[in-house]
């Protein structure tokens, strides 16, 4: 042989003794790791977000005590401003009379003193009438000055804290996403799993069943062996064996026939009356009531820490339509441990753990929506559920 030839089969033989990795499905138990994992994931996701909505529920209440005391201090300021302007037409009065009267009122006044002491009294008297004009309205000015300070300075923490709900309603969004798409990634394990233990138990199964074949091929050669030899030796017993089998296969009983009368008669057809009784209506009994008084406010101003009557915030809006009282029955994480439905009706409430409002049906609701804003109809926002009280 050549050594091109030798070269040939070298490089044949080499080829042969290569062997492509092939990487190995995963197994059921690593799946099921896996998943674990991924659950893990979830449970620590879904208490970040306990956390946040516990965060959001005591910012709303900082959100509503902050609004209920800028709405106290207008009402203040405005008690403060009437003072003032009555303070100045009461100064503008005085000022008039000593106009008419003549500028030496004041000192004919103290030269018509019966006496020395008679005029120091009515000295000190006109003086105690300027400073006491000087000192009301300074008085009155510092305190509209306060007032208006104060209101100030709320509005500048409400704004503080409404842009630090709208991060944490951010962080929220963010974290629901997360929680969706593991709680997808651990269904979507739950079917490789399944997927998984379907195939080890058919490749066990082909597996048993080549070794039976296996089994049943060498038991069948080794009869086969065994029957060769015996014929070899005992032609004659073969041939009345043969002889035997033929007339028992004639002779076989045939199976008896079931008697037409042993058809069971007990079957039983369920009863008609098997129906539950325990199935519990859907529907809002105050529903059309709660409706109508979310319609009722249509219009109204949001103002935060507002239940009525003449502006409102989204818990204080659903408070006064659940209860037709302006009392304010909790925050939204209130309504969100309510019991959820599945089959919404008018009059539920919808909420999240940072806005709610009341369902009017075909995916619509009546809200108070933010500052700025007005009670209006709107749709059911995304990820929005349904409560009942």
């Amino acid at each position: 042989m050549n050594k091109h030839g030798i070269r040939l089969i070298t490089a044949v033989v080499t080829s042969s003794m290569i062997v492509t990795p092939v990487l190995a499905a995963p197994s059921v138990d690593d799946l099921k790791k896996e998943k674990a994992s991924k659950q893990n994931e979830v449970s620590s996701l879904q208490s970040q977000l306990t956390t946040l909505m516990g965060k959001v529920n005591t910012l709303e209440s900082e959100l509503i005590q902050t609004g209920e005391d800028i709405t106290k201090a207008q009402s203040d300021l405005v008690v403060a401003q009437k003072k003032e302007k009555e303070q100045y037409a009461a100064m503008k009065k005085r000022i008039k009379y000593m106009y008419e009267a003549g500028n030496d009122s004041a000192f004919e006044t103290l030269v018509t003193s019966d006496d020395f002491t008679d005029l120091l009294s009515k000295a000190e008297y006109v003086q105690n009438v300027h400073s006491y004009d000087r000192k009301q309205l300074q008085e009155y000015v510092e305190t509209k000055q306060q007032i208006s300070d104060l209101k100030d300075s709320l509005e500048k923490d409400q704004k503080e804290l409404e842009s630090k709900q709208a991060e944490y309603e951010k962080q929220g969004d963010n974290l629901n996403n997360l929680i969706t798409s593991k709680s997808a990634e651990v269904a979507n394990l739950d079917s490789e799993i399944q997927a998984a233990a379907e195939a080890a138990a058919k490749e066990a199964a082909e597996r048993a069943a080549k070794e039976a074949a296996k089994e049943a091929a060498k038991k069948q050669q080794a009869s086969a062996a065994n029957n060769s030899t015996s014929s070899n030796r005992n032609n004659s017993t073969t041939s009345n064996n043969t002889t035997s089998n033929k007339n028992n296969t004639s002779n076989t009983t045939r199976p008896s026939r079931p008697s037409g009368n042993n058809t069971s008669s007990s079957t039983t057809k369920p009863s008609g009356n098997n129906t539950s009784s325990n199935t519990t209506s859907g529907s809002n009994a105050n529903g059309g009531t709660i409706v109508s008084r979310a319609y009722s406010q249509l219009g109204k101003p949001y103002v935060w820490g507002a239940y009525g009557p003449s502006s409102f915030d989204c818990s204080g809006f659903v408070s006064y339509c659940l209860t037709g009282s302006y009392t304010r029955l909790g925050t939204t994480l209130t309504f969100m441990g309510w019991t959820r439905v599945s089959n919404p009706q008018p009059g539920d409430v919808v909420t999240t753990a940072t806005h709610c409002g009341i369902y009017i049906g075909n995916g619509q609701m009546i809200h108070a929506p933010h500052t700025g804003d007005v009670v209006k109809v709107g749709p059911v926002q995304s990820g929005m559920i349904y409560v009942r009280r």
